[in-house]
C-alpha cells in the first residue's frame, strides 16, 4: 500500500492512502457546506414530489421525515467515526472486511457513485434540453466535462460549491412557488389524497421510505470520504445534520408541495415552472441553477467514486477523476443513464447492511476489537452483509409494505453481532 509521510503531502493532497491528519482538518462550515449542498438538489425533489403524488401530502410528507431520520442516525454514525480517525471509506472498510476484502466493498460503492454520476450528468443536459431546446447529448458532454473539472480541484472545490448550491435550490424554489402561485392554489396541498393520475404508480409506506433513502445510501454509506475532514467526531456529526435532515428535507418536500398544489402531477422537477413566463431573466438564472445545481450532486458522486478506485489502484484522485469521468460521460451521452435509476435505487437496497456491519464492528464492537489482527478477509462481514442484503431483497418481493432498507439494516447488523459472538465463544471453549 502506497504510504505519505505528512511532511510529503501539500494542502492540495486529497489522502488517498492514509487518515487525514490534524493539521490538514478543516472548518466546521468548510465541511458542512459540502454536505448540505449534496442532497438539496432537483434529483432529490423528484422523490419527494413522487411520494406525495402517490401517498398524498401528509403520508407522502411522513415517509421523508422517516426516511432522513434514519439517515441521519445512519450517516452520523459513520461520520462520527469518520471526523474520530481521519479515515476514509476505503480505510473504514479494510479494518472491517480485510486488507483485500475491502476491494468488494469499495470497489462495489465506487462503482455505484459513478452511475449516479453519469445520471445527474445526463440529467442536466435532459433538464437543459427540456427548458430550451438545445442539444441534450452536446449539453450533457459539456457539463460533464466542468464537473470533471471542478471535482479534479478536490474537496474544497466541493465545499465552495456546496455553500453556492444550497442557497441557490432555495431562492429557485421561492420563485417557482410565486410563479405557480398565480395559478394553482397552495392551500390545497394540506389536503391533498394522492394523484389519481395513471402515470402514478400506488406504494406502500415502507417501500416511500426506501424510495427516499435509496436516492443517498450510496454516497451516505461513503461519507467518510468527506467527514473525514472534520477536526472530530462531534463536528463530523453536526456537518452530517445539515445534509440529513436539513438539507434532504427541504429538497424533498419542496418537490411533494409543487404536486400537492396541483402545479406538477408525478414528480417534484420544478425547473419547468421558472421557463414558464418566457422571462430571459429566469432563463439564465436557470442555466446557472440547473449547472450548479445538478453540478453539486454529480461532483461528489464523482469524488467518492475516484476516491475509492485510486486507494485500490494505489493511484491518485486525480488521475481516477479523469478515468472514470470521461466514463461517465461517454455513459450520459450514449443516453444509458436513463435506465439506471431503477437498477441504481435496487442496488441501493443491498448497501444499508453493509453500513450496519461498519457501524456494528467499529462503534458498537470497537473496545473488544481494539488490537485485533490484520487479515486478508474477514468472512463474518461478508457474511452479515449477505445475510441483510438477502432479507432486503426477500422484503422487497415477498413483504413491500415494509422498508427493505430498514429491513437490509437491522439483519445486517443484527447477524454481524450474533457471528462475530458466537466466534468469540467458540474460541474461549477452545
Amino acid at each position: 500500500m502506497t504510504t505519505t509521510t505528512v511532511a510529503e503531502t501539500t494542502a492540495a493532497s486529497e489522502f488517498e492512502h492514509e487518515p487525514v491528519p490534524l493539521s490538514h482538518r478543516k472548518s466546521l462550515f468548510s465541511v458542512s457546506a459540502v454536505w448540505f449542498g449534496f442532497p438539496m438538489i432537483i434529483t432529490n425533489a423528484i422523490p419527494g414530489g413522487m411520494m406525495v403524488a402517490s401517498l398524498g401530502f401528509w403520508r407522502g410528507v411522513a415517509a421523508i421525515l422517516v426516511a432522513n431520520v434514519l439517515m441521519m442516525v445512519y450517516v452520523s454514525l459513520l461520520s462520527w467515526r469518520a471526523g474520530r480517525t481521519g479515515k476514509s471509506f476505503a480505510l473504514q472498510a479494510i479494518e472491517t472486511f480485510g486488507t483485500a476484502g475491502y476491494i468488494i466493498a469499495s470497489g462495489f460503492l465506487s462503482t455505484v457513485v459513478i452511475g449516479w454520476f453519469a445520471f445527474n450528468t445526463g440529467n442536466t443536459g435532459a433538464t437543459l434540453h427540456l427548458a430550451f431546446g438545445w442539444n441534450e447529448t452536446l449539453m450533457a458532454a459539456l457539463a460533464g466535462l466542468v464537473f470533471i473539472g471542478v471535482t479534479y480541484l478536490g474537496i474544497r472545490a466541493l465545499s465552495v460549491l456546496g455553500a453556492i448550491a444550497a442557497p441557490l435550490f432555495v431562492v429557485a424554489v421561492v420563485i417557482a412557488i410565486v410563479i405557480a402561485s398565480t395559478k394553482y392554489d397552495f392551500a390545497a396541498i394540506w389536503s391533498f389524497q394522492g394523484s389519481t393520475d395513471p402515470a402514478v404508480t400506488a406504494i406502500s409506506f415502507g417501500a416511500a421510505v426506501t424510495a427516499i433513502m435509496a436516492t443517498f445510501l450510496d454516497s451516505g454509506t461513503m461519507t467518510a470520504d468527506f467527514t473525514r475532514w472534520s477536526k472530530n467526531g462531534r463536528e463530523a456529526v453536526l456537518a452530517t445534520l445539515t445534509a440529513f435532515p436539513i438539507a434532504s428535507v427541504v429538497s424533498q418536500v419542496s418537490g411533494g408541495i409543487f404536486v400537492a398544489a396541483g402545479a406538477l402531477i408525478v414528480d417534484g422537477n420544478f425547473s419547468t415552472i421558472l421557463t414558464s413566463t418566457g422571462s430571459p431573466w429566469l432563463n439564465v438564472f436557470l442555466l446557472i441553477f440547473v449547472a450548479i445545481n445538478l453540478g453539486s450532486v454529480a461532483t461528489h458522486c464523482l469524488y467518492n467514486g475516484a476516491l475509492g478506485w485510486s486507494h485500490i489502484a494505489k493511484s491518485t484522485m486525480r488521475v481516477f477523476t479523469l478515468v472514470l469521468g470521461v466514463i461517465g460521460v461517454i455513459a450520459a451521452m450514449l443516453g444509458v443513464w436513463y435506465y439506471f435509476a431503477p437498477w441504481l435505487a435496487l442496488l441501493g437496497v443491498i448497501v444499508p447492511p453493509m453500513g450496519a456491519v461498519l457501524i456494528v464492528d467499529q462503534i458498537f464492537m470497537a473496545r473488544r476489537n481494539e488490537g485485533r489482527a490484520e487479515r486478508r478477509f474477514r468472512s463474518s462481514a461478508f457474511i452479515a452483509w449477505a445475510i441483510g442484503a438477502a432479507f432486503a431483497l426477500l422484503s422487497h418481493n415477498l413483504a413491500p409494505e415494509f422498508s427493505d432498507a430498514v429491513v437490509g439494516l437491522v439483519v445486517g447488523g443484527l447477524a454481524y453481532w450474533a457471528i462475530e459472538n458466537l466466534s468469540r465463544k467458540k474460541e474461549l471453549t477452545r
